[in-house]
C-alpha cells in the first residue's frame, strides 16, 4: 500500500466530515459505519471506514475515526485518522 496516497485519500475523506454540523455526527453514532471504497491515481483500490462515537460520555464531544486499508494485510492494521467536535462545532485539542 501507498501510505502516502492512502492518508491523502483518508484526509480528503474526513475533511468532509469535519463540515458537518455537530448534530449530523451526532446521528452518525448509532448508525452502521460508512463504508467506502475509493482508487488513488496510483490505481490501487483502497476500503474506508468512517465511524462516529461519544468521546467524552452522551452528550458530549463526538469522536470521528476514519481507517483506510488496501484489502491486504494492512487490513488488519488500517492506517487511522480522527478528529473532535463538539456541540458548539468547535474542534478539541487542534492547535
Amino acid at each position: 500500500m501507498d501510505k502516502r496516497e492512502a492518508l491523502e485519500i483518508l484526509s480528503r475523506t474526513l475533511e468532509g466530515y469535519r463540515a458537518k454540523p455537530y448534530n449530523t455526527l451526532v446521528r452518525m453514532i448509532d448508525a452502521e459505519p460508512v463504508a467506502l471504497e475509493e482508487t488513488g491515481q496510483s490505481g490501487r483500490c483502497y476500503q474506508l471506514e468512517i465511524q462516529a462515537v461519544w468521546d467524552d460520555g452522551r452528550g458530549g464531544p463526538v469522536r470521528v475515526l476514519g481507517a483506510i486499508d488496501d484489502g491486504g494485510w494492512r487490513a488488519f492494521f488500517p492506517l487511522t485518522d480522527d478528529f473532535i467536535k463538539d456541540c458548539s462545532s468547535e474542534f478539541v485539542d487542534e492547535d
